[in-house]
């Protein structure tokens, strides 16, 4: 059986690396977002009750709590726990060392103690899979590290102990979750692109923030984006319960096909960390042998096996067959797939009723989660079999305490988890466990286990909805503020700004899709560039010499709406048309009655000014400088420079790393060579001069002298 140790290694610094990113990216927003003078402010978030202080921590779970100890107001104490984040995560990133659970349990108690004050502007699925990922990571993540020359001295895996593997395979049930439910929601949705298989002729121009390469992709033929419908539904559908498959060979097939899926859709769309965290996920489909962890062996000759083992072989490529096969016939019959060689296409559509699919689905939930409870048990008795391994009564006592620990923390995550899952058919929610239901209530505001559901319906069906904002001196003459990323300008091309997530860009996405009544914080957002706020400015244009009102705030603002859609391949100079649509947000001015009602009818309004008694601190002079040096600097150059340092440590690492002598590879393949007389005489004389890296060898030269 194949171990997963250096799957986990991986799995951890792609948590670490996601993590960095999530703060640095946060950081660079939060004066604009949470600020005094920001669209809403985190002071409003934090007021105490009157509650006891371990009660209050408990239902408000945040170190923000702590700030006023530290001299510092809410915002500024956000700015510090994510510049300690940041560093925590670079350094888990660079060194061994820091990979251990206290150093995940830092950064996920600081994301969600962010999350907490977020508001509206924190709330997306990929927040929550953060959290969720990163609370997985603090289990996975070992109590020490190991010398990596040391090994166990258990029997089974090299180096593994008993539990490790357990809180690893939540990462996969977790994967599994994602992408089933993300797939199944498409079509519970009743939506008629996802049905019609024509939602990627929608998708790439009215996501969120395309990217230039979403032009092209828009463009390809109609036939080629219905196939890709399809290949997504047979990825997030179809592909996930392989994930368990007792076959190695079918659960990396699983892994291309979701690490393909996630490749695609960074190419084509800005979804920050998103597709990272991801394909950060799908570590824990990889094994040791697959990543050739155990190249010292990959140069011996293969050895002739025993007929049982050739046969269990011939039966799982069987098996791995017949499924690859069931997929197939499963796809062409499902989707109607037909080529058309005439017109070289290939024909799909859609062959099965709502009613079916919701029949199928009733079937199939509660099935997948014994599927789970099957892969965990064995994944249990795996470690129960690692465990009678061990040696030594000592170290069997600490194994069995370790087992016993990280075996109920796996098994009770696994229960909680079953909850959220269980929203994809709402008869199988019913039917679970009351327990489970009470277990999942108890911590459901740590965000243990959340429920997920990605692109459930397409939208801008008739057009991209965009969001235009205008200011006016006059009331006459109007003038549009453009956004850094968000489309406006139509001579402008897509930005690239993963890893960054511009949240109040995402925001506008979301505004655009109904009345600006069903979006509070907009009112919030007018106020605030009416006002002036260089804080908010800067979420708009960092430089601030190009937002049109730099030198005095407009007198009036309002919104409109328009409809975008991409330009045609014919069209020089530009990447979008647009249509006005409606007025989005009526034109108002400070002390405007009708701004004033808003605000009051919403609660934004500043009742006590901000109390600058952290301002003085030393701790807040000097995130204040650190905010001075950064804030000239775009979110996505701070994010790159991040990985590009990251990239040059590693490799000034690798250069003054220690290296393996010349001499090792030619003494490795002599190893399975007998030595003759001669050749040992010739040995016993050079002995001395010639240090070997074989410890035993050491120890017999030094024996000799």
């Amino acid at each position: 059986m194949a171990g997963s140790r250096v799957p986990r290694q991986l799995f951890l610094q792609g948590v670490a690396a996601v993590f960095m990113f999530a703060f640095a990216s946060l950081y660079m927003q939060i004066p604009g977002l949470y600020g005094a003078e920001g669209i809403l402010p985190a002071r409003r978030t934090l007021r105490p009750q009157g509650k006891g202080r371990w009660q209050q921590l408990w239902e408000t779970p945040t170190l923000l709590w702590e700030a006023p100890r530290l001299g510092l107001d809410t915002a500024q104490g956000l700015e510090l726990l994510n510049l300690l984040g940041t560093l925590l995560a670079l350094g888990a990133l660079l060194l061994r060392q820091l990979r251990h659970l206290l150093t995940y349990l830092l950064l996920w108690a600081a994301y969600l103690s962010a999350y907490q004050v977020g508001q509206v502007f924190l709330y997306f699925q990929w927040d929550s899979l953060l959290l969720e990922t990163g609370f997985l990571a603090m289990l996975v993540a070992p109590l020490r590290q190991c010398p990596h020359h040391k090994q166990a001295p258990q029997g089974g895996l090299a180096g593994a102990l008993p539990h490790e593997g357990l809180p690893f395979w939540l990462v996969r049930w977790l994967l599994f979750r994602l992408m089933f439910a993300s797939g199944v929601v498409k079509l519970t949705s009743r939506c008629p692109a996802w049905w019609g298989l024509t939602a990627l002729t929608y998708h790439y121009e009215t996501q969120c923030l395309p990217t230039p390469a979403s032009w092209f992709a828009h463009h390809l033929p109609v036939w080629l984006h219905k196939l890709s419908v399809v290949a997504t539904f047979l990825i997030e559908i179809a592909v996930p319960p392989l994930f368990f498959a007792p076959v190695r060979r079918l659960r990396l097939a699983a892994f291309y096909s979701q690490v393909l899926l996630q490749v695609l859709i960074i190419i084509t769309g800005n979804y920050n960390f998103f597709n990272l965290l991801t394909l950060v996920l799908t570590t824990s489909l990889l094994d040791d042998e697959h990543l050739a962890a155990k190249s010292g062996n990959s140069h011996c000759r293969k050895t002739p096996t025993s007929w049982p083992k050739a046969l269990l072989a011939m039966l799982s490529l069987l098996l791995e067959l017949t499924i690859y096969g069931l997929l197939a016939y499963g796809t062409v019959h499902y989707f109607g797939l037909e080529v058309d060689w005439e017109q070289h296409t290939v024909r799909s559509r859609t062959t099965f009723t709502f009613h079916q699919f919701s029949q199928w689905l009733k079937m199939v939930t509660l099935p997948t989660m014994w599927l789970g409870v099957a892969s965990l048990t064995w994944e249990l008795l795996t470690a129960l079999w690692r465990w009678t391994q061990v040696r030594g009564w000592l170290r069997k006592l600490c194994a069995a305490v370790q087992l016993s620990i990280f075996g109920t923390a796996t098994v009770a995550l696994f229960m909680i988890s079953l909850v959220p899952y269980s929203y994809v058919e709402p008869s199988t929610h019913g039917r679970l466990w009351t327990g489970a239901h009470r277990l999942f209530g108890t911590v459901e505001h740590l965000q243990l286990a959340n429920s997920y559901g990605l692109f459930r319906r397409m939208t801008g069906l008739g057009g991209r909805p965009e969001v235009v904002l205008e200011g006016s001196y006059d009331g006459h003459h109007w003038t549009e503020i453009e956004f850094m990323y968000k489309p406006g300008n139509v001579s402008r091309p897509p930005s690239v700004v993963v890893p960054h997530q511009p949240r109040l860009d995402w925001q506008m996405w979301f505004a655009a899709l109904g009345p600006h009544t069903h979006s509070p914080w907009f009112t919030s957002l007018v106020l605030r560039l009416l006002q002036g706020k260089e804080p908010v400015i800067r979420l708009l244009q960092n430089d601030v010499t190009k937002y049109p009102f730099h030198k005095q705030p407009p007198t009036y603002l309002r919104a409109q709406r328009y409809k975008y859609w991409f330009s045609q391949p014919g069209e020089q100079g530009q990447w979008w048309r647009r249509q006005w649509v409606e007025e989005f947000f009526p034109a108002v001015s400070l002390g405007d009655p009708t701004l004033d009602m808003l605000l009051r009818q919403f609660g934004l309004q500043d009742k006590s000014p901000p109390r600058p008694h952290g301002s003085s601190s030393p701790l807040a002079q000097a995130l204040h400088w650190i905010r001075k040096q950064l804030s000239h600097l775009e979110a996505p150059i701070v994010l790159w420079g991040l990985l590009i340092t990251l990239g040059a440590i590693r490799v000034i690492q690798a250069l003054l790393g220690p290296r393996s002598p010349r001499s090792s590879p030619p003494a490795r393949e002599e190893k399975h060579r007998p030595a003759s007389k001669k050749d040992l005489g010739a040995a016993g004389k050079q002995a001395a001069p010639a240090p070997d890296n074989n410890s035993s060898g050491s120890q017999t030269l030094r024996r000799k002298k």
